[in-house]
């Protein structure tokens, strides 16, 4: 997956006012560059910090910020009230600001100079109370942010500001996405419904289908060096059964996935598409559902949903984008079955065959077996075990009036025993803060049985998303019960359909 965060900057605003001189202003300046060149040297930060000239007036601010909003490469902006900046000022600049916002609430120093504080230090470090001021206004305004405070060489305070980044890349990347389904949903299934067009206008996701007969008539057209050049890449990455190796008995069907594979590439590729659908109940001239394809672009960054869940597969495209350089993955999941023992509860997740495998640090199997459902020949996939990690699962849902998602903090596990039956790669986890609290909760919130499961990502990052989004959250974490849990979802259902009309 190319590095998405290569061409974005986030634009580091300083407030302030020119009622107190030059001097005053020019100490500002190489105040607040300091600071900016501290976070744009800080690992934790995955995006470009730029840090612009301080503003003083409220010309200035509609200018930066229109500046901002024509820029492409600038996905989000940081905000600082250095001294005390009237906010006011910041009314114009805030109307017209359309991109993600954090509001730093931090200061030029770490540690009070006691012995020799004067009046004319504490006319120079006012953010303590010229971030109220701000605060104020944003709240007047109803402007969405995120807000941060602490000390810009702490690593809790770097952390958190690249946790706030990632979530803007990833709405960044919901604002041009393109989707692409080969067919249509499965039949009768309620969850992998949903409204396309509201789905562009909330997150700005173009969601369309193309036939998948023209994906076989890319499928047939594959040459034989394409696929000659991926078996020979699969050789490397994978554990391939003797069956499906140059020479056994069924490796045509490995040949056959290789051309699956490239021929699906090769139409994202061309349609500019980062995401993709397909299902088993519209298979067309496909020779099998395409499993091993989908894992291997899924491992690529590009996102996935099963039977025409469009939903899902923006997620993960969202979720690759933000945990991109992060430790662990995210893939297609869904819940299968349950461990049921008293203080040992535990969800077994996993799908027909698509999972990705960037879940795992191991090194996966590629088998072949029959599947059941989709009439075609035995599909070839990988089998692996996901990787013991912190973890979040995370749904969209279709309400009609508005989108919610709804995540469950996890903790993935390994397997209790071998699974050698299980022809599928699986994950298995225990669900925050208990099984019966966390189902309970899942089933209120009417949470999708199709989910992205990340283990690169908190649920941090998913609350700043939603934040930026505007679209409600339900988390369930270490701290929920059942009863409130349900008490907040009415709140929110109330909220949500009483700012939809803002």
């Amino acid at each position: 997956m190319k590095n998405p965060f290569t061409e974005h900057e986030i634009w580091f605003l300083t407030g302030s006012q020119g009622l107190y001189g030059e001097e005053t202003l020019r100490e500002v300046a190489e105040q607040s560059q300091r600071l900016a060149s501290i976070l744009a040297d800080s690992p934790d930060i995955p995006v470009r910090i730029v840090w612009k000239p301080v503003l003083t007036d409220s010309e200035r601010i509609l200018q930066t910020v229109r500046e901002a909003e024509a820029a492409p490469q600038v996905i989000g902006l940081i905000a600082w009230m250095h001294t005390f900046s009237p906010a006011k000022m910041w009314i114009r600049g805030l109307e017209a600001l359309r991109k993600p916002l954090l509001h730093l609430h931090t200061q030029a120093h770490e540690e009070l100079p006691w012995a020799s504080i004067d009046m004319d230090f504490m006319n120079l470090n006012q953010a303590a109370h010229g971030d109220r001021e701000f605060g104020y206004i944003l709240t007047r305004l109803n402007v969405p942010r995120v807000t941060v405070v602490g000390y810009v060489t702490h690593s809790a305070c770097t952390r958190r500001i690249g946790t706030w980044a990632r979530a803007a890349a990833g709405w960044h990347e919901a604002q041009s996405l393109r989707m692409v389904r080969f067919g249509d949903n499965m039949r009768n299934v309620a969850v992998t419904e949903g409204d396309k067009t509201e789905a562009e206008i909330r997150f700005g996701t173009s969601v369309n289908t193309w036939s998948v007969g023209e994906l076989v008539q890319e499928v047939d057209a594959v040459g034989e060096e394409t696929v000659d050049a991926l078996v020979e890449e699969y050789a490397g990455l994978y554990e391939i059964e003797a069956e499906l190796r140059p020479g056994g008995s069924r490796h045509e069907s490995l040949r056959y996935a290789a051309r699956q594979e490239a021929a699906i590439r090769g139409f994202l590729e061309r349609e500019g598409a980062g995401a993709f659908t397909d299902t088993f109940e519209d298979l067309d001239g496909l020779r099998q559902l395409p499993g091993f394809a989908v894992q291997r672009l899924m491992a690529d960054g590009y996102g996935f949903g099963a039977e025409g869940d469009w939903k899902t597969g923006i997620l993960i495209r969202i979720a690759k984008v933000m945990g991109y350089g992060l430790p662990g993955g995210a893939s297609l999941m869904e819940d299968y079955s349950y461990d049921l023992r008293p203080g040992q509860e535990k969800i077994l997740g996993a799908h027909m065959l698509e999972v990705c495998p960037s879940l795992t640090t191991r090194r996966p199997r590629v088998e072949i077996h029959p599947l059941g459902i989709g009439d075609r020949e035995d599909p070839v996939r990988l089998v692996f075990d996901a990787d013991p990690s912190r973890g979040v699962v995370v749904a969209m849902s279709d309400l009609r009036d508005r989108f919610r998602l709804t995540a469950n903090a996890v903790t993935v596990t390994e397997p209790d025993e071998p699974l050698p039956r299980l022809p599928v790669a699986r994950a298995v986890w225990r669900p925050e803060p208990d099984f019966q609290t966390s189902t309970t909760c899942w089933l209120t919130s009417g949470a999708a049985h199709h989910t992205v499961l990340t283990t690169a990502l908190g649920m941090e990052a998913w609350r700043d998303f939603a934040t930026i989004a505007g679209v409600e959250l339900a988390a369930i974490d270490e701290g929920t019960t059942a009863h409130g849990f349900e008490e907040a979802l009415r709140w929110n259902s109330v909220y949500h359909r009483v700012a939809q009309g803002f």
